[in-house]
């Protein structure tokens, strides 16, 4: 059976369990932490970094992006990365969007400081770097909600990866209740349908060592 090593904390990750899942693909999870790789793991990729896909014939793939391709291609329904030239680049502008700028400027300002640094150091938040986080995710909220108003998903008609990978990082900002949700209902309304699909529930089932959940987050009618 095909095998993703990932870790629970990492949004890219999770990102490749929802599209896993959407795939309907059968695979064991190993979750892999990056900062203590064992040998074994750093047989099957030196950088240490997860996520890393093996499929079932072997095939060894690492970085989210990269893997995210793989399975577009090899498995290739439902398509998830457009089928037009046009749709595949505007999914991949998305998906790197949030992958890059929505990380730097939420995910790692807001569950960077309530998770990670719980769940691995211990360390208090640094209230700066969340006061900058609840500022920054209203800018992407609003942007998803203009999106959501032009189209039926983020990049275009059908869901996409563009959606898996904002959700996936939303998910962990979600976890910590430090989304405002009220104030942005169209972005609501998009995440309430994602968070409903059957692909999801993997996430809600993810409990985080001595942080526990916001009580919504496993609420699909928040």
């Amino acid at each position: 059976m095909a095998t993703l090593y990932h870790h629970t904390l990492c949004p890219l990750s999770r990102k490749v369990r929802l599209v896993l899942h959407e795939k309907r693909l059968r695979f064991d999870e190993l979750v892999q932490d990056p900062n203590t790789a064992q040998d074994d793991f750093l047989a099957i990729n030196p950088s240490g970094d997860v996520p890393v896909f093996v499929d079932d014939d072997g095939t060894t793939v690492s970085d989210a992006a990269n893997i995210c391709e793989y399975l577009d291609e090899v498995y290739t329904e439902p398509r998830l990365i457009g089928r037009t030239p046009q749709e595949r680049a505007e999914a991949r502008r998305l998906a790197a969007w949030f992958d890059q700028k929505f990380y730097r400027e939420v995910t790692l300002t807001l569950a960077g400081e309530k998770l990670f640094k719980r769940a691995i150091t211990g360390e208090a938040p640094d209230s700066r770097a969340l006061k900058a986080g609840r500022a920054n995710i209203r800018t992407h909220l609003e942007y998803i909600a203009w999106l959501c108003d032009r189209r039926n998903w983020l990049a275009g008609e059908r869901i996409g990866i563009a959606d898996l990978s904002a959700a996936a990082h939303l998910s962990l900002v979600d976890y910590t209740g430090d989304v405002p949700w009220d104030e942005h209902p169209l972005a609501k309304e998009w995440y309430v349908r994602i968070k409903s699909r059957l692909s999801f529930r993997c996430l809600l089932g993810d409990v985080v060592a001595k942080v526990p959940p916001a009580p919504a987050y496993v609420d699909l009618d928040f």
